[in-house]
This record gives structure tokens, C-alpha cells and sequence, in this order.
């Protein structure tokens, strides 16, 4: 019996190891291209200094205090991780110090995203008592935004629901992708303060922005003094109960980071869950990129912003969601045994699709990103069908997770 239980196991593992995945080799070539070309045409300004995305065929470049300023340095992080050459480094170093006042940012949440994808990336991969610092006086700048009533960190200042509502602390579900940064400045500086924030944070949102069927709200309002949910909304999906396809994997990959901290089953039994809907939505495009939204126009989900039914010959598609879920998803494979195979699958579907030439940007076009076909906030006209800087740098991120979980089996 032992034989048999040892042979059964093996040829489990030669089943995973057997890659049937993508060649992330030749990917990464033309990747490399790709974005040498971006930086060939980025504009010399030092207020606009990050492509994010393309309007109106013209590359879109944003300020540091935007929301998507860390991406592109993350990428070029990740170009270094996998080359070693140091053009790459040089250039990742070069990218990342412009955000070095945002340590100090705390007018939104997004300060996460911010440094964690660029200075957190530089001490990952190279290590410095500098980037350590900024690490830290990032976390304790998001920490500001902790309300302590409500146990969330504000996402977002008061502002006005698109149906008029006021949010006084509005918390959107792509905040629990800030929480590594807590997590991991908490580590570095020896204040277990920030992770406890982390951790409240999400048990927050596990209470509320989740639904029965393991969707998620995408925004949910509190009241700071009483600390009680006082709304439940959208900001970028089509309706308040419909299913905005990234917040979904925003919400995966971010309840995997609290278990890979924290080894609470309860972050892994939801990430599981939501994945599976996210997986198994019956309106999910047989190549795996999800729709903008999945219930883009369905009967019972009423929009409130301006929409007239097929104002779309194809429903706009989200490969960013996709490349986000990727990424989840390698991290699910890792935790639940049970399951490796089945995850295996969806991801190397999934790269497939983002790999293929539908979504994979010929060299020296699309400005310089390496994806096409991202959507950003539809409702409010903004980034339809274009490429997104951070679907390049979940891409990147799910492409060597691949490679360095393959090459371990």
C-alpha cells in the first residue's frame, strides 16, 4: 500500500510538472521589446512621467499622485527579476525613486499599490535600508486612513455615490490589494500595530462586501462615528449588485495575501469560493478573459449611470481582471492540494488567452503596453478597451509566479 501511495503521489507530480502551459521564455522576449519601445516615446515631463494607458490612440501618461504611478516601475522590476541585466534595474530604480514623496501620501488608499509594486519590488530584489524606510513610512501613511469605529481603512475622502448618496467612509474591494504593504512593513519594522490594521481591515470586508453566492460588493459606506454600513454600491461595475469582474479578483488575490500572513482559514475558504464564481460564471467567454462586468446588461441589474441597451457590438472585456486572477490563482494552487490540477488548468487557459496574439500586443504598437483590451471605468467613459498598466504588471507578475512554481515541481 505505502509503494502504491508513493507511486500515486509521483505520478501527480509528473502530471503538474508537465507543463502544458506558455513558452514564458519566448513571452518575455517580446515583452522586452515591447517595452523598450514605451520607453523610447515616453514624454520628457517630470509631473507626467508613468504611461498608464492610451486615449484616443495617444499614449496617456499620469502624475505620481495617481493611483497607477507604481505599475510601470513594477514592471520594469520584473523585467530585471527575470533578465538580470542591469539596463533593466537601472531603469526600474530610475522610475521608482520619482515616487519617493509619496511615502508620505496620505490623501487615498492607493499609497499600496504605490510603493509596494515599485520600492517594494527594489528591496525584494536588490535589499536597502532606504527602501526598507519607505516601506515603512508608506504603511504608517495608509495606517492614517484606519477608522478605528468601523475597523476599515477609508478607501476614499467623503464624496457622492453616483445616485446621489453620501459616503462618509467609503471602502472599495480593491482595497484589501493594500493590506501587503501593512503586512510587510509590520514585518520590517517590528510594529505588530499595522498588521493588526491589516487584519481588521479584512475581516471587515469579509463581513460585508461579500455576498451569499460569493460575489462582492464593490464599494461599502460606514459611518465613522457609529461605525455601521450604511450603503452598499458600485463605482466601476455595471449595477450595485452586479458582478464587476476585476473587483473580483481584486478580492481573491488580496484574501490570499491575509492567508499567506495570518494562515486563517477563513481567508482561504473565501478566496476559494470567490474564485470558483469567478471561474464558473456562467457568462465567462470560453478564452477566459472575463466581460467588463458579468452581468452587463441582465434583467434585474438595474445601472444608474447613462446606458442604453447594446450600446456595445461586444461587451467590453477586462484582460487586467484576468491577469490579476492569474496571479490569485497560482497562490490557490499552492495552498489547497486538493485542487492543483483543476488550478493548473485554469491558469495555463488563461495565459493562453493573454499570451495569444488577441490579447498580447504586437511590438512597437498599442503605445508601448503588452496588453490590449483592459477596461477601466466604464460607467464613466473612461479607459474602454484599451491597455492598462497594471494588466502589464499582474501579467508579468503571473508569468514568473508560473515559471518559478514549474521549475520547483
Amino acid at each position: 500500500m505505502k509503494n502504491i501511495v508513493v507511486l500515486c503521489s509521483a505520478l501527480i507530480l509528473c502530471l503538474i510538472s508537465c507543463a502544458s502551459g506558455p513558452d514564458v521564455d519566448k513571452v518575455m522576449a517580446q515583452v522586452e521589446k515591447q517595452v523598450n519601445y514605451q520607453l523610447t516615446i515616453l514624454p520628457v515631463d517630470s509631473k507626467r512621467v508613468m504611461p498608464a494607458s492610451m486615449v484616443d490612440d495617444q499614449l496617456k501618461c499620469v502624475e505620481i499622485t495617481d493611483w497607477t504611478s507604481g505599475f510601470f516601475p513594477g514592471t520594469l522590476w520584473y523585467l530585471y527579476e527575470y533578465t538580470h541585466d542591469d539596463r533593466w534595474k537601472e531603469k526600474a530604480l530610475e522610475y521608482t525613486c520619482y515616487l519617493d514623496t509619496i511615502q508620505f501620501y496620505t490623501n487615498h488608499h492607493d499609497v499600496g499599490f504605490m510603493i509596494n509594486c515599485s520600492y517594494g519590488n527594489a528591496y525584494r530584489l536588490i535589499g536597502d535600508s532606504v527602501y526598507k524606510q519607505v516601506l515603512i513610512n508608506a504603511a504608517y501613511s495608509l495606517a492614517t486612513r484606519y477608522r478605528a469605529k468601523a475597523k476599515t481603512i477609508a478607501s476614499w475622502n467623503p464624496r457622492v455615490s453616483r445616485t446621489g448618496v453620501k459616503w462618509d467612509c467609503p471602502v472599495i474591494i480593491d482595497n484589501m490589494m493594500n493590506l501587503e504593504l501593512l503586512f510587510k512593513a509590520s514585518e520590517l519594522s517590528h510594529d505588530p500595530l499595522l498588521a493588526e490594521i491589516a487584519i481588521e481591515h479584512a475581516n471587515t470586508t469579509l463581513e460585508n462586501h461579500i455576498r451569499k453566492d460569493y460575489s462582492c460588493f464593490h464599494v461599502v459606506n460606514y459611518d465613522t462615528i457609529t461605525g455601521k454600513v450604511t450603503d452598499k454600491d458600485t463605482w466601476q461595475g455595471f449595477s450595485r449588485n452586479s458582478a464587476w469582474a476585476r473587483g473580483q479578483a481584486w478580492a481573491v488575490y488580496g484574501f490570499m495575501v491575509c492567508y499567506k500572513e495570518t494562515h486563517d482559514p477563513r481567508y482561504l475558504e473565501v478566496a476559494e469560493k470567490m474564485a470558483d464564481f469567478y471561474l464558473n460564471h456562467p457568462n465567462m467567454p470560453e478564452d477566459m478573459i472575463p466581460y467588463w462586468d458579468f452581468n452587463y446588461g441582465e434583467n434585474g441589474y438595474i445601472p444608474d449611470w447613462k446606458w442604453e441597451k447594446d450600446m456595445f457590438q461586444e461587451i467590453p472585456r477586462d484582460a487586467s481582471a484576468s491577469a490579476i486572477m492569474a496571479s490569485a490563482l497560482i497562490d490557490l494552487w499552492q495552498y489547497i492540494p486538493s485542487r492543483q490540477m483543476y488550478y493548473k488548468t485554469k491558469i495555463e487557459d488563461i495565459l493562453a488567452s493573454l499570451c495569444s496574439s488577441k490579447y498580447l500586443s504586437p511590438i512597437n504598437t498599442n503605445g508601448g503596453f503588452i496588453l490590449m483590451h483592459s477596461t477601466g471605468n466604464l460607467p464613466r467613459g473612461r479607459e474602454i478597451d484599451v491597455p492598462l498598466n497594471y494588466a502589464d504588471y499582474y501579467f508579468l507578475e503571473s508569468l514568473l509566479k508560473y515559471r518559478n512554481l514549474i521549475n520547483k515541481i
